[in-house]
């Protein structure tokens, strides 16, 4: 496979990724952090940084909107529930300890 072709199929991939989260609002980035360590604003922040080593100006509502498909303080009043403390307890079981 040539690298345009890669590229094409990495993107598609990604934008049916995003779709798939768009039509999972449920899921909340607390339960994403708790089973893959790392949520919609971390793929907002690796959005930018990408848009950042291209070259490309985006500060981080441009990239907020480009994963939550809104901005995120819509996000959170539409979407986003409080943490319960067996969310935040299966978080921090997650986290290690400093070393």
């Amino acid at each position: 496979m040539d690298n345009a072709t890669r590229t094409e199929i990495e993107a598609a991939v990604f934008r049916r990724f995003i779709k798939h989260l768009d039509e999972h609002k449920e899921v909340q980035n607390i339960d994403l952090m708790i089973l893959a360590n790392f949520c919609r604003n971390c793929l907002s922040k690796w959005y930018k940084a990408a848009a950042d080593e291209q070259g490309v100006e985006m500060d981080m509502d441009e990239a907020y909107q480009a994963i939550y498909g809104m901005s995120y303080a819509q996000w959170k009043a539409n979407y986003q529930k409080e943490a319960t403390p067996e969310q935040l307890a299966a978080y921090a079981a997650t986290q290690k300890p400093d070393a």
